[in-house]
């Protein structure tokens, strides 16, 4: 069902990538709604660490839906988080055409709800595509080193709207957390 809703474009943002186009499920209100309640199911911890912008698209409307999201960590383009000195924390990606940072405050990692008896900051780490994996694994990488208060912070599980099998993704991951995606494109690289 909601393969009808995105679309690609090939050879976007450079030759031999086809771009999985997340952004028409904005042009459909009953897709868009199915697919926030459907993420609501895949994603079990209390916080969600996202990534901009399309992250952000799926991720936001959780805080309102959702009986069990209570926190969302952002993680965005250089320059464009606000900070405090020593709040910032850089991670280095690896993505399907070249590598990047990107970067998350603690100070939103403090905020993170932490159930009683429970030390850890748990965190579902929610994107709109998974491909090579190289953002989700940078980010966890960094994510799972960090402290905050004394306490660990750890991911709990990867959660995609998409995932395109045939770029190996998932075996990246699946050490580190399990993977859930709401459509699998087979055959798509």
């Amino acid at each position: 069902m909601f393969e009808d809703v995105i679309k690609h474009y090939r050879d976007f943002p450079k030759a031999g990538i086809d771009f999985i186009d997340v952004l028409p499920f904005l042009h459909d209100k009953q897709a868009f709604r199915q697919a926030v309640q459907q993420l609501d199911t895949l994603c079990t911890a209390p916080n969600i660490a996202t990534v901009e912008a399309r992250g952000f698209l799926f991720s936001a409307p959780l805080l309102s839906v959702s009986d069990h999201v209570s926190t969302i960590v952002p993680i965005r383009k250089k320059g464009k988080l606000p900070h405090a000195e020593g709040d910032i924390q850089r991670v280095c990606i690896e993505k399907e055409y070249g590598s990047d940072e990107v970067f998350y405050r603690r100070t939103d990692l403090a905020a993170c709800l932490v159930e009683p008896g429970d030390d850890t900051i748990w965190l579902t780490l929610l994107d709109d595509l998974l491909a090579t994996g190289g953002t989700a694994l940078g980010i966890a990488n960094a994510l799972n080193d960090d402290v905050i208060g004394g306490r660990r912070v750890r991911v709990k599980e990867f959660v995609f709207l998409v995932e395109l099998p045939a770029l190996g993704g998932r075996r990246l991951l699946e050490p580190l957390a399990p993977v859930r995606t709401l459509m699998s494109l087979e055959g798509v690289e």
